[in-house]
């Protein structure tokens, strides 16, 4: 029986929503550009968004992820008298921590699905159900599809996007046939229900799984995801196997940990490729171009290098030196950068950041804390010293017994060198059971906190 770590939908209802679909890619919404565009942008939607007026500072914040969701809650326990508004164009959330495990039928889609009318609700902000077109960084004012709102401060938390180039593939067809056929799943909502029906639907071969080069979300989940699909192949009795390809010489984090489930409980079901940088992929024959050999695959999840979410671009708040084009920010209080200067109340912050932090649920939600912490003092006149964000991980390698592994660490910036470096940092590669049930834990805690 799958193992359920908390519920608000009952299936009836989720299964209503899921008829009329549940989620968009990305986190924020699309915008035009931010230049002669938005002088037109009166003309387009001229008039004020169907909101209560404000009743404080007004604080917006855009993209329901955990970071927006963190940074909205807890700028309300910082300061109740603040006025947050969550811009969030999904109706539903679901989260991509624990999509793994509901991907093997360990546990239910109940468990990753929640309301942004109860979060709004429940921590008592206003939850605006639009899509960002553009900002009026000198009116200040934020423009949807659903009208404009003003606001005193600005959190901008976007996400990421897919880079199907960084595979050398940039035809529309061949990405529209990558993102629909093979969809990466890292994009929370249609793509993990696709993919957990591909899984679940397999009937034997090989079943490719990438890990992208560069810093990509959720670090542990390739591999976690090899040992998910791999336990369903070993537990149905499926002819298959999982092709985990890899631009490292090993897993990039809990690599001794992941490296014994490989071959301990999976021989027969994971065949893993280290150092397998990717050249090209032949969609319509299903071949893998490597810098060693083509790789026939029968199924499988494509996962791309990630950039930071283009929504960025079109504000001009790209950083210049990011390979992969995410945020320009100050790494210490979060102020969005444009022509080389901070932007007083525009703050950008989530798995669009360019700090070589991990892009995970609990790195994003400690982050967030932080900056509700700092946007909060500000508007009463102070300064809050920097606080590194956490990165804890539970990574689920088993479903019969559930065992798991863990990694846990801070960052530090030597400000002579401006230089990241990890900071107690620490991982334990032993799989038991004990940690399986942390992961379900750690899961609860966090969600119910977000949300109830």
């Amino acid at each position: 029986m799958a193992k359920t770590f908390d519920s608000t939908l009952s299936r009836r209802d989720f299964g209503k929503l899921a008829t009329v679909g549940l989620a968009a890619t990305g986190a924020g919404g699309t915008v035009l550009s931010s230049g002669p565009a938005a002088a037109a942008l009166p003309k387009v939607i001229g008039r004020a968004a169907d909101l209560p007026a404000a009743t404080g500072r007004r604080i917006v914040v855009v993209g329901g992820g955990w970071s927006g969701l963190t940074v909205a809650k807890y700028l309300k326990i910082q300061d109740p008298e603040l006025d947050v508004v969550l811009i969030e164009r999904r109706a539903t959330f679901m989260s991509h921590p624990m999509s793994g495990l509901w991907i093997a039928g360990v546990t239910d889609l109940e468990s990753l699905t929640y309301s942004y009318l109860d979060a709004a609700r429940n921590n008592a902000y206003i939850y605006f159900n639009a899509a960002l077109i553009d900002i009026d960084r000198t009116a200040r004012k934020a423009y949807t599809d659903q009208g404009w709102l003003a606001y005193d401060d600005l959190v901008l938390a976007p996400g990421v996007d897919y880079d199907y180039a960084s595979f050398g593939i940039t035809d529309p067809h061949a990405v529209n046939i990558l993102k629909t056929s093979y969809p990466a799943g890292y994009v929370s909502g249609s793509e993990h229900i696709t993919l957990r029906n591909k899984v679940l639907n397999f009937k034997g071969g090989v079943f490719a799984l990438t890990a992208p080069p560069g810093i990509y979300r959720c670090s542990a989940t390739p591999y976690e995801r090899a040992c998910m699909i791999a336990s369903v192949f070993k537990r149905d009795g499926i002819k298959g196997k999982v092709l985990l390809i890899d631009p490292r010489q090993e897993p990039a984090v809990e690599a001794e940990g992941f490296l014994s489930a490989f071959s301990e409980l999976y021989g027969d079901f994971i065949d893993y490729m280290p150092s397998t940088v990717i050249e090209g992929i032949d969609v319509e024959n299903k071949i893998i171009t490597s810098g060693f050999d083509d790789l026939a695959f029968d199924d499988g999840a494509i996962y791309p290098r990630i950039r930071g979410a283009r929504l960025l671009e079109h504000l001009g708040f790209v950083d210049p030196d990011s390979a992969q084009k995410e945020a320009a920010i100050d790494p210490l209080t979060y102020n969005a950068r444009s022509g080389g200067k901070n932007e007083a109340n525009i703050y950008i912050a989530g798995d669009c950041r360019p700090m070589p932090f991990s892009k995970s649920g609990q790195t994003a939600r400690t982050e967030a804390m932080y900056l509700a912490k700092l946007i909060a003092g500000r508007a009463k006149g102070r300064e809050i010293a920097w606080e590194s964000p956490h990165t804890l991980c539970y990574s689920v390698v088993n479903t019969l017994p559930i065992e798991g592994i863990m990694v846990s660490g801070k960052y530090k910036l030597d400000p002579a060198s401006g230089q990241w470096a990890h900071h107690e940092n620490f991982s334990v590669n032993e799989r038991d059971e004990a940690k399986g049930s942390k992961a379900f834990a750690w899961a609860k805690d966090h969600l119910q906190d977000m949300f109830g």
